[in-house]
C-alpha cells in the first residue's frame, strides 16, 4: 500500500484516509476529543502514549537534544528537527492550492481548513466551530471565565497569553511598531495597521443610518449601539450600564479602587493608562496642545481648550 498509494481506512467525519487501521482509530480522537492517556503528576491527557512520554520530561526537566547551533534544547528528537528549520529556512511542507509552505505538517493541515472551510472543534456549549483545538480550549474560557495568565506586576489576568503579553508592554512603555509617515509608535502591530488608514484615508465600514465611515468593523460595531441605545457591558456592583467593555472595566475601578498603571519614576499610580501619559508629560516637560492664536503650549487638551475660552494675550493685542 506504501507503494500503491491506497489508503483504505477512511474517516467518516472528515474524509481523510490512513493505511492503517489503527491510524485511523488515533485520528478519530481528534473529532472526539478523547485522550485516554493521563500524566500521574499533573492531570493533563493525551491522545497517544508517545505524546504522553514526551510531557513527562517536562516534570522530570530532562532535554536531552539540542540544537548544535543556538544550543536550545528539547525534550524529542522530532521537536529538534523541526526547530532546525528555523535556522535553514526550510519550508518542506507546502499548501497545493496557493503554494505557501510551512515548516511543519501539522501548520499546513491546519492551513488546509483555510480552503476547505473545515472546523472540526465545536464549542458544546454555544455551537461556534474553530480550526484548531488551541482555539477551542481559548473560546471554552469566554463560558468559564477562567483567566490563567496573570501579569506579576499590576496582577491582572487573562484568558489568552497573547493578551499578557501585550498587556506587559503597558508597564514597560515599549512601543517597537512605529509609523513611517509620521513617527507615532505602539505597542501592537494591529494598531499600527489601524492607524495606517488616518494617513491613507480609507474607512471601508460603513454606518447605514446615518453614513459614518470606520477603520475597523469593530469600531462601527461599538458605533451602530449610539443608535439602538444598546448597553450590554452591566456592573455588577451598582447595575450601571455600558456601551463598550473597556468603559466597564474603567469603572469597575472606581469600586475596586485599581491603579494598575504606574509611573516608573515617581510610583504614582493611574486607574486608565490615559491618565498615566498625561502625568508623564510633568517629567518630560512634553507640551503637545498649541494654541493656534498665541502659540502657547500646554500639557493636556484639557488646558488648551481652557485656554481658548478666555481671550489670549494674542487676542488682545
Amino acid at each position: 500500500r506504501v507503494h500503491s498509494g491506497e489508503r483504505p481506512y477512511k474517516c467518516s467525519t472528515c474524509g481523510k484516509a490512513f493505511l492503517r487501521s489503527h491510524k485511523l482509530k488515533l485520528h478519530m480522537r481528534v473529532h472526539t476529543g478523547e485522550r485516554p492517556h493521563r500524566c500521574s503528576t499533573c492531570g493533563k491527557a493525551f491522545k497517544t502514549p508517545s505524546e504522553l512520554a514526551s510531557h513527562m520530561q517536562v516534570h522530570s526537566g530532562e532535554r536531552p537534544y539540542k540544537c548544535s547551533t543556538c544550543g536550545k534544547a528539547f525534550t524529542a528528537s522530532r521537536s529538534l528537527a523541526v526547530h532546525m528549520r528555523v535556522h535553514s529556512g526550510e519550508r518542506p511542507h507546502e499548501c497545493s492550492t496557493c503554494g505557501k509552505a510551512f515548516s511543519q505538517a501539522g501548520n499546513l493541515a491546519v492551513h488546509m481548513r483555510v480552503h476547505s472551510k473545515e472546523r472540526p472543534y465545536k464549542c458544546s456549549t454555544c455551537g461556534k466551530a474553530f480550526l484548531t483545538s488551541a482555539h477551542l480550549t481559548r473560546h471554552m474560557r469566554v463560558h468559564t471565565g477562567e483567566r490563567p495568565h496573570e501579569c506579576s506586576t499590576c496582577g491582572k489576568a487573562f484568558s489568552d497569553p497573547g493578551n499578557l503579553t501585550k498587556h506587559m508592554l503597558v508597564h514597560s512603555g515599549e512601543r517597537p511598531h512605529k509609523c513611517s509617515t509620521c513617527g507615532k509608535a505602539f505597542s501592537e502591530s494591529g494598531s499600527l495597521a489601524v492607524h495606517m488608514q488616518l494617513h491613507s484615508g480609507d474607512r471601508p465600514y460603513k454606518c447605514s443610518t446615518c453614513g459614518k465611515a470606520f477603520t475597523q468593523s469593530s469600531s462601527l460595531t461599538r458605533h451602530m449601539r449610539v443608535h439602538s441605545g444598546e448597553r450590554p457591558y452591566k456592573c455588577s456592583t451598582c447595575g450601571k450600564a455600558f456601551s463598550e467593555s473597556g468603559h466597564l472595566t474603567r469603572h469597575m475601578r472606581v469600586h475596586s479602587g485599581e491603579r494598575p498603571h504606574r509611573c516608573s519614576t515617581c510610583g504614582k499610580a493611574f486607574s486608565t493608562s490615559a491618565h498615566l501619559s498625561r502625568h508623564m508629560r510633568v517629567h518630560t516637560g512634553e507640551r503637545p496642545y498649541k494654541c493656534s492664536t498665541c502659540g502657547k503650549v500646554f500639557s493636556d487638551p484639557g488646558k488648551l481648550e481652557k485656554h481658548k475660552r478666555a481671550p489670549c494675550r494674542q487676542a488682545r493685542v
